[in-house]
């Protein structure tokens, strides 16, 4: 179990995350292991800046009154701030290109909401779609991906992420996410958008739609989707996409 502590910068820190500066008097957190784990696997205290563990700058940030919200369980911060899991960046955006945001970086709390969705597998249904995008946005900038994109709200073109792999072979994968609520399934009609997405676009080496719940009877069978399958596109449910997030975790 690791804990967050809130504090204020008595010296320069570097952030464990994005590399930002923490100057004196700035606010800031102390991802700290357990004392069990520093002194047994020589785990070190991790600098982080307020904006990667919850969105906003150090000037804009109110110090925890409570001495007992200043160390605790990422859990429990959750249960005492309700808040902060809104607010929270699990992600570091970048500059800006014609396709959207470019993920620089997985924040700490990324790490915490794939811990509880290992504890529970429903956890993934029960926050926003836009977070779920974040989270597999992440999971590709986890996993190696060289350059990913997290696409706008609205006219994103059929494409919520771009995942580029320049190295050993050249590869463009565009990921349309379908963040549904158990019963409602991904339709054929659905799928056959991103297939005519992924004609359109020349540069697109394959195409995946990834939902939280599960794709609708016949799809795999289906003869103006199967041609495609695996190789020009791949159909990720709910519980292939859980496991996959475990893995580039490191959980599995």
């Amino acid at each position: 179990m690791s804990y967050l502590r809130a504090s204020y910068a008595k010296r320069p820190y570097v952030c464990g995350n994005c590399g930002a500066h923490i100057l004196v008097k700035d606010a800031y957190f102390r991802h700290e292991p357990h004392p069990m784990a520093r002194r047994h696997r020589a785990q070190a205290t991790r600098y982080l800046c307020t904006v990667c563990v919850t969105g906003q700058p150090a000037v804009e940030f109110s110090e925890v009154k409570d001495p007992l919200q200043q160390m605790l369980p990422f859990s429990e911060v959750v249960a005492n701030l309700p808040s902060i899991l809104v607010q929270t960046a699990i992600i570091t955006l970048g500059p800006r290109t014609d396709d959207g945001l470019i993920v620089q970086a997985v924040a700490l709390p990324w790490m915490e909401i794939i811990e509880l969705i290992d504890k529970d597998p429903h956890f993934l249904k029960q926050i926003s779609w836009r977070r779920v995008e974040e989270v597999i946005a992440g999971a590709y900038k986890q996993d190696g991906w060289e350059e990913v994109t997290l696409t706008p709200r609205s006219r994103d073109g059929g494409r919520d992420i771009i995942a580029v792999r320049r190295t050993p072979c050249a590869l463009r994968v565009i990921d349309q996410v379908k963040a549904y609520s158990p019963g409602h399934r991904v339709t054929a009609d659905d799928v056959r958008a991103l297939i005519g997405v992924l004609s359109s676009d020349l540069n697109a080496s394959k195409g995946v739609v990834t939902t939280t719940a599960e794709f609708a009877p016949g799809i795999f069978e289906d003869r103006s989707i199967a041609p495609f399958l695996p190789y020009r596109l791949e159909l990720k449910n709910g519980v292939q996409l859980r496991r996959w997030l475990l893995t580039v975790a490191g959980r599995s």
